[in-house]
């Protein structure tokens, strides 16, 4: 996202989000399921699980070592049902599909790097887990905060979770009997010079039963879904809505399409306002600094928006397998902030402490909370408690800021 979007006058902006029964994020919700599992018995466990399916059945596979005793194939069935798969006809049978497992434990030579971070194996021995924890892997990721919507998250990617996560809602409440698991959502905001001004299009696919008419599911899903959500004072009637746009959408979930964990990193994140590094985050536990170095990412670039700082706020962190200290951290505020992006990368590096065992410390990661992240996005969740989520430095932060305001 460039300093030029903050500058068009006029500018369409485009972001999608996908139901909690969309095959890829089954997969998804099914190696988040394991970590948690892993994490409940034991708070170190090391997990690299990821999950596929296709009609019929469920394969996990990965790395885990772990000293909690788990039923796989116990939880593979749950999440299934959870989700509403409890007919072939919906897509899966979480009663009957198969449960292939392929796990095996942590490469040893990945784990040394984890155990004992470079720092501490060059010099004298420490315990202090914040000191000794090495990056799980290499890579960079990137947090993201803008002032467009309460949650600090951008508009679109924002509104196409509400709409999903309300399909969700009216389809296990029973208010749209016919709607069935997988589905998925689209939304176009008009911005003008940076702000969003208008919702310009939504886009609502949905499986559904055999005998109900197109019609029926426009109206319906216009009605019960779309409306709802929308903020009023965005909505006029130049808006465009499409729903099935292909006509018919009864074959769906596995049956329809494979599924297959870490697909969908950009509906997981900010649906495309913001750079990604690429690696997806769930079915790994926090060591992964895929997961951990975003999750903090985003815990800084919130702050620095709350605080006043900037409008929008990029974050990106580098590391280094093996390594603690992170590579590098750049501040990127699309020229929205009176601060110079140096400056703000020092009130960073004095009130954040990036290394992969401070994040673990400060954010809480070694428990089993990642499930619920696993659908409708990681950031900007107004229906949890996510600790990169909390502003707790607010305060903090806004102090030095007062004090390099008085000092300049």
């Amino acid at each position: 996202m460039s300093t030029s979007f903050m500058n068009s006058a006029r500018l369409m902006f485009t972001s999608e989000s996908v139901t909690e029964g969309h095959p890829d994020k089954l997969c998804d919700q099914l190696s988040d399921a394991v970590l948690d599992a892993c994490l409940a018995e034991d708070p170190t466990s090391r997990v690299a699980c990821e999950a596929a399916t296709k009609t019929g059945f469920v394969m996990l596979f990965g790395e885990i070592t772990t000293a909690a005793q788990i039923d796989f194939e116990a939880i593979v069935r749950e999440v299934a049902l959870k989700i509403g798969y409890d007919d072939a006809a919906v897509g899966l049978d979480g009663n009957t599909c198969d449960v292939k497992v392929a796990l095996a434990a942590q490469s040893s030579d990945i784990a040394q790097g984890v155990d004992r971070a470079i720092e501490v194996r060059s010099s004298e021995v420490t315990d202090d887990e914040v000191e000794t924890i090495g990056a799980g892997d290499q890579g960079m990721m990137f947090g993201f905060a803008c002032k467009e919507t309460e949650t600090l998250m951008p508009m679109p990617i924002y509104l196409a979770h509400m709409l999903t996560r309300r399909m969700a809602k009216v389809r296990k409440e029973g208010v749209l009997d016919w709607m069935r698991p997988d589905g998925k959502s689209q939304v176009t905001v008009e911005y003008h010079n940076g702000r969003p001004e208008r919702v310009d299009t939504v886009l609502i696919s949905t499986q559904h039963a055999p005998d109900v008419d197109a019609a029926q599911i426009r109206s319906d899903v216009t009605q019960h879904v779309i409306m709802p959500v929308l903020p009023p004072h965005m909505v006029d009637e130049g808006m465009k809505i499409y729903v099935n746009p292909t006509g018919r959408f009864v074959t769906g979930g596995p049956e329809g399409d494979s599924g297959l964990t870490g697909r969908k990193i950009i509906v997981d994140t900010y649906g495309g306002m913001s750079r990604h590094g690429g690696g997806c985050f769930s079915g790994k536990d926090p060591t992964k600094v895929d997961r951990s170095g975003a999750y903090a990412a985003r815990w800084v670039a919130k702050h620095i928006v709350a605080a006043g700082l900037a409008d929008r706020c990029e974050i990106q962190v580098a590391y280094a397998i093996g390594v603690a200290e992170p590579l590098s951290v750049n501040v990127e505020t699309f020229g929205t902030s009176q601060l110079e992006d140096e400056e703000i990368e020092r009130l960073i590096d004095e009130h954040f402490d990036l290394r992969p065992g401070a994040i673990i410390r400060d954010l809480g990661l070694r428990r089993p909370i990642y499930l619920p992240t696993a659908s409708y996005g990681h950031f900007g969740r107004d229906d949890l408690d996510l600790p990169w989520e909390r502003l707790d430095r607010l305060d903090a932060l806004q102090a030095a800021v007062g004090a390099v305001a008085e000092q300049a």
